[in-house]
């Protein structure tokens, strides 16, 4: 693994452990070039899994760039890091059980849309607002009135 800092290739473990809710494991590592020390991640992956984007054009599954774009939609949000972390792992693993290597940009949103909903609401309507393309306030007004439904 190549050091963050320096970019030596050659780190070391040291210290292993299981992560989360054991889907990971989390590994402290040294750099001996830089004396640096940060953490690695590591993951099952079931399948590469490519992404159709309602453009046409494909690309690989970034599990962070999922990530961060809950983040966004969380941001400031009381939600512990844990529970988001499953809410990513279950997605993943749904994507992963589908079968299929190529996955449509809209399933995706669909899934993540539905993790926020039983997340926190305010990052739900953060998110269905780019997800959806909101252009004006009625957009919002209209998410709203279908989330007050439905409680």
């Amino acid at each position: 693994m190549r050091c963050p800092y320096c970019s030596n290739n050659d780190t070391q473990v040291k210290d292993s452990r299981p992560a989360e809710d054991n889907t990971a494991i989390r590994r402290r590592r040294y750099c001996p070039a830089c004396a640096g020390r940060f953490t690695t991640y590591e993951r099952i992956q079931l399948r590469e899994l490519t992404i159709l984007k309602r453009s046409g054009r494909r690309v690989p599954f970034d599990r962070d760039k999922l990530m961060r774009s809950v983040q966004v939609a969380l941001r400031k949000r009381p939600v512990e890091p844990e529970r988001v972390e499953r809410m990513i792992n279950g997605i993943v693993r749904r994507l992963e059980n589908q079968g299929e290597n190529e996955i449509q940009a809209q399933s995706v949103g669909h899934l993540v849309m539905e993790g926020l909903r039983a997340l926190d609401d305010v990052a739900y309507v953060r998110f269905a607002s780019v997800y959806r393309n909101f252009r004006e306030a009625k957009d919002f007004e209209n998410l709203i009135d279908e989330l007050s439904g439905e409680d």
